[in-house]
């Protein structure tokens, strides 16, 4: 294996053990707000290594979601036990904001925690040096994209960071 995959590898390891510490249910945020999987309104940016790639409002709720290298899988709130009902996510955002406005996203499929790590979006790779960061309000989500409750007004974002 080369120097610099084995690298990826390692971080990307580590990144997904800091992203998805934790398999329990988020209950703060639940228990904080009732959340549906309503149809909800948020913000979606998208932040490269060279700047502001995407901004739009969108309309999104949880579903189903294709990868090209993750396949199909839900992607609503109830990977990971996380919610005992389907919510609108961060990576089913990204999901609609990119069929909706002609980009891609593709992200690996990790069974054991019943999520995706984004690799890829608008073909911006996090390579062996950078990841691609969910936040919601200003705050990296504690758990994966498909597990974290967002709600009406919110601010997805997705910025390409390097390790």
């Amino acid at each position: 294996m080369s120097r610099a995959l084995l690298r990826r590898a390692t971080v990307s390891a580590a990144v997904l053990g800091t992203l998805f510490a934790t398999a329990a249910p988020v209950t703060a945020q639940s228990d904080a707000v009732a959340f549906t999987n309503a149809p909800v309104r948020v913000t979606v940016t998208v932040q490269g290594p060279d700047g502001l790639l995407f901004r739009k409002k969108i309309l999104t709720w949880g579903h189903d979601v294709t990868a090209a290298t993750g396949g199909t899988h839900k992607c609503d709130g109830t990977n990971g036990g996380a919610h005992a009902s389907k919510v609108p996510t961060p990576t089913a955002a990204l999901d609609h904001a990119a069929k909706r406005n002609g980009f891609t996203w593709d992200g690996a499929w990790y069974a054991s925690f019943d999520d995706y790590f984004v690799n890829t979006v608008k073909g911006v790779d996090g390579g062996a040096s950078a990841y691609w960061n969910i936040a919601v309000n200003g705050t990296s989500t504690p758990v994966g994209g498909c597990q974290f409750a967002i709600g009406n007004g919110d601010e997805v974002a997705f910025t390409w960071t390097s390790f």
